[in-house]
């Protein structure tokens, strides 16, 4: 008896440290792998160098395939240890192809008798890095190096951003690699340390370390394809109108995810130390206010349907203008049109009749549902310094500020929280949380899916079903005189067009324009949200005329993508 409990106890501790070893093997050999798989460069390093590391990040296809959008590239550094150099012409012929260095400058570095590490090339491919090696250069050294990546460019360069120096600190400086610069960055490491010393040493630290639950890679909701497709609509927009800026939005209404968001000009992330303006980097989409002008109007019409105060056929007479506070307001043609219902306000973009629906709808209960919106604070979307909206003119107790506000002017907002306000219409009435990461695949081998749910039901259901219906009318018989229509698809959409404040704040300009446009479709089960604009576009004075065709062009494109299915 006595001689199987021992068996027992032994057989116990056995099992339970090769169950230890397993998992350490598992930590060494999968989670750290990449590290070791590094060994075969190491006649190039010393044990003490500490590679940069830094967390991938993935596109997602339609498919679910994964597309790299930021990894990193490795490559070789030459250093030199002036202390030991004694001929530094001879040392110069075998370098001066790879170091940027001029000849003098390089002379003055290897003349550094108490210098000991000089950093003269970096980015070396392996073929140069081998032939220098194989000299065997007293003094010079080849080191292993690695650097951020981005493999499409300036692909959704303003969604990633990228990694740079700010003093001695190494990190994400904009978009994506800022905001989860936590997430993706990776402790120094030292990449060669004896193996199965690693395999035994520590195995509760390594087991149980934070980073395992901190560090992971990201995987995005943006897809290339249809990232691509909404930058060549900005850039012939940008070229034809030779516009400020221009910027747009594709989303999922029902949930928020981001397949594509962009802002023209753009840049190249590889290279992004080369932009002339550091104010290229500024992603207006989340960072810009704007007063959006007519795409407005939608919102003001929908919240007073919801509350009961007036229905698609609801009329008002129309007289082309309306005066509050000793100031008049007008339509964009100035023109009354008598007697006519709500989808004519839409139809033909009245001012007076927003206004109307304002009124009908109360001051009170108008301000509290453009804060149902979301208006009055930040969206959440998880990109960094996302702007704050203006909205200080719906606090005041002039007649006015409510008015323009009803049409869009006088209260500023992101586009992003625009988009998202306007998803509400789309959705059934629900305030979603617009991303760019669906997931986060962690060190540890495990995932975290990002969940934001459906938000604050801030319209009902059968309003957002009868905006809806009054949105595709819009496209159907309106936008561009009906002739944008596509027979087999319910396309719900709005322009809007507003003027840009001056420079000083005090009033507007008469000739430039914030031009702005969204639609969704299919319009009573949407798929996709698309929310265009473009600043100061030249030749044109409204948007029905610059943003309908390349809204049309991203709509058709995603039809076919998708292969959405006819929905009339």
């Amino acid at each position: 008896m006595t001689s199987n409990w021992r068996i027992r106890l032994i057989s116990f501790f056995v099992l339970a440290a090769a169950a230890l070893i397993i998992t350490r093997l598992f930590y060494v050999q999968v989670i750290n792998g990449k590290k070791y798989s590094e060994k075969a460069d190491r006649q190039y390093s010393v044990p003490s160098t500490n590679a940069f590391n830094r967390g991938s990040i993935f596109f997602k296809e339609k498919d679910g395939n994964l597309v790299s959008a930021a990894a990193l590239k490795s490559g070789y550094m030459i250093v030199i240890n002036p202390s030991e150099i004694k001929d530094g012409e001879a040392v110069w012929n075998a370098v001066s192809k790879e170091t940027t260095l001029s000849h003098d400058a390089f002379i003055v570095k290897t003349n550094k008798e108490n210098d000991t590490y000089e950093e003269i090339a970096h980015r070396v491919s392996k073929k140069d890095a081998d032939q220098i090696n194989a000299m065997k250069l007293p003094g010079v050294s080849i080191y292993t190096e690695k650097w951020r990546f981005y493999p499409a460019g300036s692909l959704a360069a303003h969604a990633l951003g990228f990694v740079a120096y700010k003093g001695d600190d190494y990190s994400g400086r904009y978009g994506l690699e800022r905001f989860y610069n936590s997430t993706l960055s990776r402790q120094g490491e030292s990449l060669y340390v004896n193996f199965f010393a690693e395999v035994f040493a520590n195995v509760k630290d390594s087991l149980f370390t934070d980073s395992l639950k901190r560090e992971g890679d990201l995987v995005l909701t943006i897809d290339p394809a249809i990232e691509n497709a909404l930058e060549k609509e900005l850039i012939a927009i940008q070229t034809k109108y030779r516009s400020k800026i221009s910027g747009g939005i594709i989303m999922n209404p029902k949930d928020g995810r981001i397949y594509a968001i962009a802002k023209i000009p753009t840049f190249d992330l590889n290279n992004f130390r080369e932009a002339l303006d550091v104010g290229v980097f500024t992603n207006q989409v989340v960072e810009g206010v704007y007063e959006m002008g007519s795409i407005i109007k939608p919102l003001t019409i929908a919240a007073a349907i919801d509350a009961g105060a007036v229905s698609a056929t609801t009329t008002y007479k129309d007289t082309g203008s309306l005066t509050f506070n000793n100031r008049t307001i007008y339509n964009f043609d100035k023109k009354g049109r008598g007697v006519i219902d709500m989808q004519t306000v839409l139809n033909d973009s009245l001012n007076t009749g927003a206004v109307f629906a304002m009124q009908k709808l109360g001051r009170e209960r108008f301000k509290n549902y453009f804060l149902d919106y979301g208006i009055g604070e930040k969206t959440g979307i998880d990109l960094p310094g996302e702007g704050r909206n203006l909205i200080s003119n719906l606090y005041t107790d002039r007649d006015i500020e409510f008015a323009n506000a009803s049409f869009g002017q006088g209260i500023a907002l992101t586009p992003i929280a625009t988009a998202r306000a306007l998803s509400a219409l789309a959705n059934g009435g629900y305030l979603v949380t617009p991303h760019l990461v669906e997931k986060i695949d962690y060190k540890g081998g495990f995932s975290d899916k990002t969940a934001y749910g459906k938000g604050k039901q801030v319209l009902k259901q059968s309003t957002s079903e009868e905006i809806s219906r009054m949105l595709v009318e819009v496209v159907d018989k309106a936008l561009l005189g009906g002739t944008v229509k596509i027979e087999n698809y319910s396309v719900a959409a709005k322009t809007g067009t507003a003027q840009l404040t001056k420079d000083d704040g005090k009033g507007y300009y008469e000739d430039r324009f914030l031009h702005s446009f969204f639609g969704y479709f299919p319009a009573y089960d949407p798929t996709f949200l698309v929310f265009l604009f473009t600043e100061d576009p030249q030749g044109e004075q409204y948007a029905s005329h610059t943003l309908t065709m390349p809204f049309m062009n991203i709509t058709k494109f995603l039809i076919n993508y998708y292969e959405l299915p006819p929905d009339r």
